[in-house]
């Protein structure tokens, strides 16, 4: 990850980190005095059947070398469970933060990304995230605790063995961080190999019946073959690297280990080391080394799991600069907001500009949508009609001022006040009543059949199952279920403002009809309704229309 082994942002986005941190220090730093004892028992007892001690005499020594066996046995098992459900618990915060983050962020984000790319990384990226705490981060976290420890033991039993465990100790560091470097490239092409296998097969598969129609299905398999061999080949170059990374670690560490052996061969021949303190540090110097070399090996482990979360890190860093955090409207403030009186009633923008990519779409716009009327916005393509409505919600980046009865209220608080629908249905596998009811605890019949006559879809059977993106309904039925939810986020939540974009597209004449006449009757009720459209009925049925030319704005 970025800034180091650990991305901070893993702390700041995922609480359940902290408490995984915390238990593995704790089970690391008993892990370690277990070895430090178990290493000295059995120095003592080696030792003590060498000189000829009675049995009864090796007794404390077996005693405590046993204990401290299964006491290290026991903490290596907590810290694999401690590993496992940190692992579970941080990726679950992380999806979680990520849909929230979605949802802040909008339709005009998701507009302008892979949207595929976005469900590989919360789905099997995130899931790489096991190997990286399972694997990966208890090494690392081993290795601050048990690596200093050992050597400070080395250094108090035996200065020369620990002078050269702390000269020889770099040289497995060194090799990490090349073998690091080449591991993180290679992952790294595997990881785009992979979005663009599954971007590429989304995009087959959604645009088949077309590609069928114009006899180009058989081409796209060749372009799946390439695809996927690319795929593997990427992924076979990241095995040789980690078996390539294991071999030279374990290298390293064995040369290491030898140069204190025999360092330590030589001094006990010479009798200037008695034996129990170079058994001793013969035992002990290799556990220096092992936690090093481990996070080396298991780097390979984390870099599906990192890769992934740096891209869940920069979507929660977007969504970060544009939650502003500002306070929220329960649904009793709402409803009590509806009929509050002030200066300026409703809703209201001014010198309001918004746009993408630095080009300025809706510029220094100023106008107010009353309580109890429908306006319509209307005007050619390009105009910012959706840009507008997109902006005042916190969708897009914009300037200006957005007020609600009088009061500024920032992006967020504007979600809160509003129930909306926009171009694309957007529905979910589930029946059409939990589709209509998303979001709520409970379904509210009463309501669920208000908002789908309002909508003009109260022939529908509300428990109707639909499949995956809402299969089941024509265009024009699934237009209307979206126009029903918004009407019941209208109704349940009380929000005094409703916008739809485009409600009617999908929709023959008389069934416009029908959805007009239940939007004036939701204005009547003293909300704010706000329909993007160009659609006559519509302009006929409006009590004022914002006309967008470019360049110019014409209300009425």
């Amino acid at each position: 990850m970025k800034s180091g082994p650990v991305d901070p942002r893993l702390l700041r986005y995922a609480s359940a980190s902290r408490w995984f941190f915390a238990a593995g220090a704790i089970t690391a730093l008993v892990q370690t005095v277990a070895m430090i004892g178990s290493a000295w028992f059995a120095t003592d007892l080696i030792v003590g059947i060498i000189d000829g001690r009675a049995p009864s005499a090796l007794g404390p020594s077996m005693l405590g070398f046993g204990i401290s066996v299964i006491v290290r046995a026991v903490s290596v098992w907590l810290g694999d469970v401690v590993a496992a459900r940190g692992g579970a618990n941080v990726t679950s915060q992380l999806r979680m933060r990520v849909v929230d983050a979605v949802r802040t962020l909008g339709p005009g984000w998701l507009a302008t990304t892979n949207s595929t790319r976005v469900t590989t990384t919360v789905s099997t990226g995130l899931d790489a995230l096991d190997g990286y705490f399972t694997k990966y981060l208890p090494q690392l976290i081993m290795t601050v605790i048990a690596t200093p420890i050992v050597v400070g033991v080395l250094l108090l039993l035996d200065l020369p063995t620990g002078i050269i465990v702390i000269i020889t100790l770099p040289i497995i560091p060194v090799f990490m961080v090349l073998i690091g470097w080449a591991t993180q490239a290679v992952q790294k092409q595997q990881w785009t190999a992979l979005t663009k296998l599954a971007s590429g097969f989304l995009e087959v598969v959604s645009g088949l019946s077309t590609l069928k129609v114009f006899g180009r299905q058989n081409r796209q398999t060749a372009r799946i073959e390439a695809v996927t061999e690319d795929y593997r080949s990427r992924t076979m170059a990241v095995l040789r690297v980690s078996f390539l990374s294991s071999f030279v670690l374990e290298l390293a560490g064995s040369l290491s280990v030898a140069l204190v052996a025999v360092s330590i061969g030589v001094r006990l021949v010479s009798g200037e080391l008695p034996l129990v303190v170079g058994l001793f540090a013969l035992l002990l110097t290799p556990e220096a080394y092992v936690p090093l070399r481990q996070v080396g090996a298991q780097f390979h482990a984390a870099a599906d799991g990192v890769a992934a979360a740096e891209s869940v890190f920069e979507i929660l860093d977007d969504a970060e600069k544009i939650n502003k955090e500002a306070p929220q409207l329960s649904a009793e403030e709402a409803s009590a907001d509806i009929n509050s009186s002030s200066d300026q009633p409703g809703l209201t923008i001014e010198s309001f500009s918004a746009g993408y990519d630095g080009r300025s779409i809706v510029d220094a716009l100023s106008t107010q949508f009353l309580p109890g009327r429908m306006t319509v916005i209307a005007g050619p393509s390009g105009t910012g009609k959706s840009t507008l409505i997109a902006a005042m919600m916190g969708f897009t980046p914009s300037t200006g001022v957005v007020r609600f009865n009088g009061e500024v209220v920032e992006p967020a608080r504007v979600r809160e006040l509003t129930a909306w629908a926009g171009q694309q249905p957007s529905l979910m596998e589930g029946t059409v009543a939990e589709n209509i009811a998303m979001g709520s605890t409970s379904i509210d019949e009463h309501i669920l059949r208000q908002a789908m006559r309002l909508a003009s879809a109260e022939f529908i059977d509300p428990w109707q199952k639909l499949g995956v993106s809402g299969n089941g309904l024509s265009g024009g039925q699934s237009h209307r279920v979206a126009l029903a939810r918004a009407l019941y986020r209208a109704l349940k939540l009380s929000t005094p403002v409703v916008i739809l974009d485009e409600p009617s597209a999908a929709l023959d004449e008389a069934t416009e009809g029908e959805l007009i006449r239940g939007l004036k009757h939701v204005a009547s009720l003293g909300r704010v309704v706000i329909v993007v459209s160009h659609r006559p009925a519509f302009l006929d049925a409006a009590d004022s229309v914002l006309e967008l030319r470019r360049g110019l704005v014409m209300a009425s």
